[in-house]
């Protein structure tokens, strides 16, 4: 395999920046290496300091290569930022050879005529995801290529971007003196990591909590159908801590892991709910000066309020496009923020349907963590492209990828 067999994560997150390296044995994949460090210079998910952020990707390889005891020299790298978002569109063509048979031309003619929108300045389009393919008024297709037709039309969705946030991400990464081998959207990356092909094709959310973002992503028979990034995450939740309880971030941090919860006190009327009175006992924590008083109940009244928050945006969205409570698949929780304990209670409740959490899968020697879904799914998603596993509509995705990334440094 190219590369030295090594295919390398790299996850850019507003709070941390995570490494994984990995190596393909038979069907499976062993860690090399994994590293986490602070992440400066990124605001709600976005790249906004060039130079803070190669920093630090520097300085998280070089841990990384020592441990591979080699050089590494390109990268699968995410995107993400409530700045992500997906439109619908449509294409149609005629089909090019005389037989009618459709080519795969044919089909990347269709997928490029669907780009043709208008959309904001500055914004561009990332990739495109067809919902289905239409030959001469037959519904439905989904691998049109060798089929017969005259037209051939294409529904998808297209996900946008805003570009200067892409141009600093692929600068940022590149100042590192690091390639680029694919650009992928973080929640995609985490879906490759915790969700099942039958649960994609049933119909399933994936909640990705961040630390700055929340991102949703629905899929329908296979294929992405939405996808939504709310710019709030398991940071606010910190935050409200700190302001609450009239203490500082770091130590509301520790607050939130160590006893932090979603349960909150339900009236006697609903007693059966799966909610349970809070204990009230008093909670005494310890810093450098002084010591910080709090019971399990005003805490929960500080975490509740702003889960159900985000849970409320994500139901909106399913809302909006027909699916809520019409999921067979479920909703999976995956991020930093599906280790609040209680959370998956929680979201059962509000969304109405079945709740797990998403924890990476598919590389053995990582950790059962549901915050390193993204790096995990961008380890598997390289292997795939290393292994030239990807579909037709991947090759099309990564040759565009490569264009955006030249034409950004263009003069």
């Amino acid at each position: 395999m190219s590369r030295g067999n090594i295919i390398t994560g790299l996850d850019i997150g507003t709070y941390s920046i995570k490494a994984l390296a990995v190596q393909k044995k038979g069907s499976s994949c062993d860690v090399l290496s994994f590293a986490e460090i602070p992440s400066f210079g990124l605001r709600k998910g976005a790249v906004v300091s060039i130079e803070e952020t190669s920093k630090n990707i520097q300085m998280i390889m070089a841990g990384v290569e020592k441990d591979c005891g080699r050089k590494i020299n390109s990268v699968f790298v995410n995107i993400g930022g409530s700045h992500l978002y997906v439109i619908p569109s449509d294409g149609i063509i005629s089909v090019s050879r005389a037989d009618n048979r459709i080519s795969r031309e044919d089909v990347e003619r269709v997928l490029q005529a669907t780009k043709a929108i208008n959309i904001p300045h500055n914004e561009e389009v990332l990739d495109v995801f067809p919902k289905e393919f239409i030959i001469d008024d037959q519904k439905g297709i989904k691998s049109p290529e060798g089929l017969e037709g005259i037209r051939l039309e294409a529904k998808v969705l297209l996900l946008c971007y805003f570009a200067p946030y892409f141009t600093n991400l692929t600068q940022a990464v590149l100042n590192s003196r690091l390639q680029i081998n694919d650009v992928i959207p973080s929640p995609l990356a985490a879906a490759k990591a915790v969700l099942t092909p039958q649960q994609k094709e049933l119909g399933v959310a994936l909640i990705d909590i961040g630390a700055a973002t929340t991102s949703l992503a629905v899929f329908e028979e296979g294929e992405l159908m939405h996808l939504a990034i709310f710019p709030i995450g398991s940071a606010n939740i910190t935050n409200d801590i700190a302001i609450g309880l009239k203490t500082d971030v770091a130590i509301a941090e520790s607050i939130k892991k160590q006893h932090g919860t979603c349960v909150f006190v339900k009236a006697e009327k609903d007693k059966k709910n799966l909610r349970q009175p809070v204990d009230q006992k008093k909670i005494e924590v310890f810093d450098k000066s002084s010591s910080l008083n709090f019971t399990k109940k005003m805490l929960v009244d500080i975490i509740e309020p702003r889960v159900s928050e985000i849970l409320d945006l994500a139901q909106k969205e399913l809302k909006k496009i027909g699916r809520q409570e019409l999921l067979p698949g479920g909703v999976v929780i995956t991020g930093g923020g599906a280790k609040i304990p209680r959370i998956k209670e929680l979201t059962k409740e509000t969304l109405k349907l079945n709740c797990v959490i998403g924890e990476p899968k598919g590389i053995v020697g990582l950790e059962d963590d549901p915050a390193l879904a993204t790096v995990a799914g961008l380890a598997l998603g390289g292997v795939d492209f290393d292994s030239d596993e990807g579909t037709m509509l991947n090759v099309v995705k990564i040759g565009s990828v490569f264009k955006k990334i030249f034409r950004a440094f263009k003069p």
